[in-house]
């Protein structure tokens, strides 16, 4: 058997298949436009940013052109936690769609991600 036919490999690479899904989803030159909620969901993650710049945390608003803003959390006195955040018109949420806490409330949105990111003692996992 020739080993490019191993029955567990794809038939077509797997990097053919991302190119022709690209190529459906986005044509060139073609940028979504940003939605209506993307001011909201900015304005509610900065209110987000300097609660947790006063917990001690250093929090970065993304927003690339064409994407939903969202705010990457990091905890300086240990730099590997890190986490993104994204908001949209009634609630922050993880990336893995999960809610924080509703916009309202963002107090009780830092505490949550400042809870998540906390560095452990004597580094012991939690």
């Amino acid at each position: 058997m020739h080993p490019d036919h191993f029955p567990w490999r794809p038939v077509v690479p797997v990097i053919t298949l991302v190119r022709e899904r690209n190529k459906t989803m986005h044509s060139a030159g073609n940028e979504t436009a940003p939605s209506p909620g993307d001011g909201q969901a900015a304005a509610a993650l900065e209110k987000l940013a300097a609660a947790l710049a006063a917990r001690g945390y250093k929090a970065q608003l993304n927003a690339p052109g064409g994407r939903p803003p969202s705010l990457a959390v990091t905890n300086p006195e240990a730099t590997v936690l890190t986490e993104t955040v994204m908001a949209d018109a009634t609630s922050f949420w993880w990336p893995w769609a999960d809610r924080i806490a509703g916009v309202a409330d963002v107090a009780a949105a830092a505490d949550v991600i400042a809870r998540v990111l906390a560095a452990v003692p004597g580094g012991a996992p939690a």
